[in-house]
């Protein structure tokens, strides 16, 4: 157990530091090539902090375990909101709620937690419920781009910034930016595959089902990006990135995560995730909601938060 415990942690760690680079990468080069600033953080950032979920979905499917990436897709976005926003707002102080977030944001991450609950509803993720969660993230990034593109911000401004921070000279490129998005993808195939190994051997060690640990263990470990980004930008006043960083991943994960895995094989919803996963993903999801509507997440909400996701593993596991 010690020695498949070892393996799962350096699994995930190695999965998250090589979306890290492939990410970093992928934004550099976008720049570089000339696509707009609010392109490349709508897309690329975006499916970016989604990208270790996706993989080990992905994954997991080829490999024949399946019930994994039900796991996944609930758990990531229970810790996305319970965990990782109870943690900014409590770094945050207060995270203050935008206009677009309030009107469009939130009720497309409703509308994606629904997605998911009516699709796993008879326990099972057809091609047909793939196809369609896939269409609605289509609809949520063309949404994404044109509200970007209307900002008031000027966009050379922002193109500006972006080059100083990534330290993007114009005409030129870091020489290591593609060795970072090639080892980057070779890094999160091999991370990725030995997670899902990893996941399987501990659970029949343990004796518990692949998928209560990927909707706590692996959960937790693919939402460490969403976690820094989130509390980085809090603690720096960038509050907007933080509550757009949590809204962005949830929606991908329940869109994409979910969508693709599906295509490409029928995804089961175990029982563990029937009764217990998706009503919490669900509560969190119109805790989320409620707790925005006066336009900002103070801290005692987030202490609020972060208790309910403890209730959640303490009932996830019968401790409690």
């Amino acid at each position: 157990m010690l020695l498949w415990g070892a393996v799962f942690v350096v699994a995930v760690a190695f999965l998250v530091m090589s979306a890290g680079w492939f990410t970093e990468g992928a934004e550099e080069l976008g720049i570089h090539l000339g696509v707009p600033s609010y392109l490349v953080g709508v897309t690329i950032v975006a499916i970016g902090t989604s990208l270790p979920e996706l993989v080990s979905s992905v994954i997991a499917v080829l490999r024949g375990s399946p019930e994994i990436v039900m796991g996944n897709v609930v758990g990531s976005n229970i810790a996305n909101i319970f965990l990782v926003l109870g943690f900014a707002a409590i770094i945050g102080r207060t995270l203050t709620v935008t206009y677009e977030i309030i009107h469009v944001d939130l009720p497309t991450l409703v509308a994606s937690a629904f997605f998911v609950a009516v699709a796993a509803w008879d326990g099972i993720v057809s091609r047909g419920e793939g196809v369609i969660l896939i269409a609605g993230a289509v609809v949520y990034m063309a949404y994404a781009v044109n509200i970007a593109k209307q900002r008031g911000r000027i966009h050379e401004d922002i193109d500006e910034s972006l080059r100083k921070e990534l330290k993007i000279e114009k005409g030129e490129l870091d020489p290591w930016t593609w060795p970072r998005i090639a080892g980057g993808a070779v890094v999160i195939f091999f991370a990725a595959n030995y997670t899902v190994e990893s996941v399987i051997e501990l659970s029949k060690i343990l004796k518990i089902g692949t998928e209560v640990i990927a909707v706590s263990a692996v959960a937790i470990g693919t939402s460490l990006p969403e976690l820094a980004v989130s509390s980085v930008a809090a603690k720096r006043g960038n509050l907007e990135v933080a509550m757009g960083n949590v809204l962005g991943s949830t929606i991908f994960n329940s869109f994409i995560v979910l969508g693709i895995p599906a295509v490409i094989a029928d995804v089961p919803a175990p029982p563990a995730i029937l009764t217990l996963g998706l009503p919490v993903m669900i509560i969190a999801t119109l805790l989320y909601f409620f707790m925005a509507q006066d336009r900002e997440i103070t801290r005692w909400e987030g202490w609020l938060l972060v208790l309910f996701y403890v209730l959640f593993l303490g009932k996830l596991f019968e401790l409690i």
